[in-house]
C-alpha cells in the first residue's frame, strides 16, 4: 500500500504514514460493523434456542436493531457518580476499547493480508489482550461503589488464572509450528492431517489442548458460564454498573471485539486460518478467497460461543478458580512436556531446522 501512495507522488515518509492510517481504518471500521452484526446474531441464536423470535422489528429481519441501540446510548446523558474518580472513571472504557482494537494489528486475514507481520505476533496478542483487565479494574475502583469493585477483583483473578493456561497451550502450538509468526503458523498447517487436512486440531495431541483453549477463551472474555464479573444475581451488572451512555457502549464494543478476536485465534491456531479445510486440488474451493474461509471459521466459533451462553448455567466462583488452577494449569503443563517429548522422538525439531 505504501508503494501505491508513493506512485501518487508522495514521499516515502508521507506514503508510509497514510498507508498505515488507511490500514488501521480498513481493520477498525469493518470490525465495528462486525461487532454490531454479531450482537444481532448473538441475540438471534439465543432466541432460536429458547424458542423466541429475537430482534425482528427495526429494519428487515431486525438487522438494524444494533444500530438503533447504538443511537440510543449515543443520545443518552453520561452520568458520573459524585463520589467517583472522574478522570479514571472516563478513562476506563477508553482503555478497554483501545486495547481490544490494538490486538487486531497482527491478525492475518489472508496470505500477506496483515497490518503488521511481526515475528512475535502471538506474543504480541498475548501481551495486549492481557492489558484489557486494566480497563475493568479501573472501572471498578473509580466507580467508588461496592459491586463494581467486587467485579473488578473477580475479573483480575479470573483473567490472570486463565491467561496462564492459555500461555502454555500456545507454547504447544509454537512447538509444532516452530514460530511465533501467525502467518507461518497457518502455513505450517497446510496438509498437516494425513497430507490433506489443513488443521492442527486433527492431531490427537492437539485436539485436547484446543478444547482447553476454547473453554479458556470463554473465561478470558467473561462469557457464560464464566461471566462472574457481570453476574446480575449478585453484582447487579458488575464493573459497568455505574456507567451509562457511550461509556457503557465502549465496554460492550471492547467485549465483543475481544470475543471476535478469540474466534479468529481459534481458526488461525488450530483450524488452518484462511486455508480451505482440505488440501485437495479437485475441489474448486481454492478459488474462494482466504479471508472468506477465515471469516466462515470465525463465525462457526462465534456460534459455539452463543450456543454455550444459551445452554450452560453459570459456574460458581470457586468452581471457576478450581477449573483454572487445579485442572487446566496442570493439564497444559503435562501437554507441553508430552508434546515436546513427542516432537523430539519423531525428529520434528531436526526436520524444522
Amino acid at each position: 500500500m505504501t508503494e501505491f501512495f508513493q506512485s501518487l507522488g508522495m514521499s516515502y515518509e508521507w506514503a508510509w504514514g497514510v498507508a498505515t492510517i488507511a490500514g488501521i481504518l480498513l481493520i477498525a471500521l469493518p470490525l465495528m460493523l462486525a461487532v454490531a452484526m454479531i450482537i444481532y446474531v448473538d441475540r438471534k441464536v439465543w432466541a432460536a434456542i429458547n424458542l423466541r423470535r429475537g430482534p425482528n422489528v427495526v429494519g428487515p429481519f431486525g438487522l438494524l436493531q444494533s444500530f438503533a441501540d447504538g443511537l440510543k446510548v449515543f443520545l443518552q446523558e453520561t452520568i458520573i457518580p459524585s463520589a467517583a474518580n472522574k478522570g479514571i472513571f472516563l478513562l476506563a472504557p477508553i482503555v478497554t476499547f483501545t486495547v481490544a482494537l490494538a490486538a487486531w494489528a497482527v491478525i492475518p486475514f489472508d496470505a500477506g493480508m496483515v497490518l503488521a507481520d511481526i515475528n512475535v505476533g502471538l506474543l504480541y496478542i498475548l501481551a495486549v489482550s492481557s492489558l484489557s483487565v486494566y480497563g475493568i479494574i479501573m472501572a471498578g475502583w473509580a466507580s467508588n461503589s461496592k459491586y463494581p469493585f467486587f467485579s473488578a477483583m473477580r475479573a483480575s483473578a479470573q483473567m490472570i488464572s486463565y491467561e496462564v493456561s492459555i500461555g502454555f497451550i500456545l507454547v504447544c502450538v509454537v512447538l509444532f509450528a516452530g514460530t511465533f509468526n501467525l502467518n507461518d503458523i497457518v502455513r505450517a498447517q497446510e496438509g498437516f492431517g494425513l497430507g490433506i487436512v489443513n488443521a492442527y486440531v486433527v492431531h490427537p495431541l492437539i485436539f485436547p489442548i484446543w478444547v482447553m483453549f476454547f473453554i479458556s477463551c470463554l473465561a478470558e472474555t467473561q462469557r457464560v458460564p464464566f461471566d462472574l464479573t457481570e453476574a446480575e444475581s449478585e453484582l447487579v451488572a458488575g464493573y459497568q454498573t455505574e456507567y451509562s451512555s457511550m461509556s457503557f457502549a465502549l465496554f460492550w464494543l471492547g467485549e465483543y471485539a475481544n470475543i471476535l478476536l478469540m474466534c479468529i485465534l481459534n481458526a488461525l491456531l488450530f483450524f488452518g486460518g484462511w486455508l480451505p479445510p482440505l488440501d485437495i486440488d479437485l475441489i474448486p474451493w481454492f478459488d474462494i478467497p482466504g479471508i472468506v474461509w477465515l471469516l466462515l471459521k470465525a463465525f462457526f466459533f462465534f456460534f459455539m460461543f452463543s450456543w454455550v451462553m444459551a445452554t450452560v448455567p453459570r459456574y460458581r466462583y470457586d468452581q471457576l478458580m478450581r477449573l483454572g488452577w487445579k485442572v487446566f494449569l496442570p493439564l497444559s503443563l503435562v501437554f507441553v512436556l508430552v508434546i515436546s517429548g513427542y516432537l523430539m522422538a519423531t525428529g520434528h525439531f531436526g526436520a524444522a531446522a
